[in-house]
C-alpha cells in the first residue's frame, strides 16, 4: 500500500500532474501526517482513548473534516502505520509537500497528542525530535511547538 502511496510522487515523464494526482498527493500528505500521529499515540507503548480523541480532533481541525472522515483517516493512518517498516515512509512525503510553516504545525501536533494524556514519556518525546530531524524544523521551532501544546493541553485539562 505504502508503495502505491509512493509511486504517486514518482510520475513517469509523460504523466501530467493534472487534479487527480494532486488529489492523491493531498490524500496521501494527509495519511503520511495521520499515521505519524499514531506513532506518536503508541510511542510510549499504551494507547490511550484521550491520545486517540486528540488525534481525531487534530485531523477534524486541521483538513476540516467531519467526525465520521476524521475516524476513517485515523483507521486509514493506522493501517498505514502497522505497514510502515520506517518514519522515512512518511517523513519523505512530508519533506517534498509540506511547506516550512505545516511542518512546524506537524510538529505543533505532534507534541499535542504526547501532552494530551497527561503525561510526556521520554519515548514520546524522542519520537517528536527524530520528526523533527526528519523533516528539518528548527530546534527553535521544535522548542516553541513544545510550549505551545504544552499550553494547549493545560488550556483543555483545566
Amino acid at each position: 500500500m505504502l508503495q502505491a502511496l509512493a509511486r504517486l510522487f514518482r510520475p513517469s515523464p509523460h504523466e501530467s500532474a493534472g487534479p487527480a494526482v494532486a488529489a492523491d498527493r493531498d490524500r496521501a500528505c494527509r495519511i503520511a501526517g495521520a499515521a505519524l500521529l499514531v506513532e506518536m499515540s503508541r510511542a510510549d507503548h499504551e494507547v490511550t482513548g484521550v491520545e486517540r480523541g486528540a488525534i481525531e480532533r487534530a485531523l477534524r481541525r486541521v483538513f476540516g473534516l467531519d467526525p465520521a472522515a476524521a475516524a476513517d483517516l485515523y483507521r486509514e493512518a493506522e493501517r498505514h502505520a502497522d505497514e510502515a517498516t520506517s518514519l522515512y515512509e512518511f517523513t519523505r512525503l512530508i519533506n517534498d509537500h509540506f511547506q516550512p510553516a505545516e511542518k512546524e504545525n506537524l510538529i505543533e501536533l505532534l507534541w499535542f497528542v504526547a501532552f494530551s494524556d497527561g503525561a510526556l514519556d521520554k519515548y514520546e518525546e524522542h519520537l517528536v525530535r527524530r520528526v523533527a530531524d526528519l523533516i528539518y524544523v528548527s530546534h527553535g521551532a521544535f522548542i516553541r511547538t513544545k510550549h505551545r501544546a504544552f499550553e494547549r493541553s493545560r488550556g483543555l485539562a483545566g
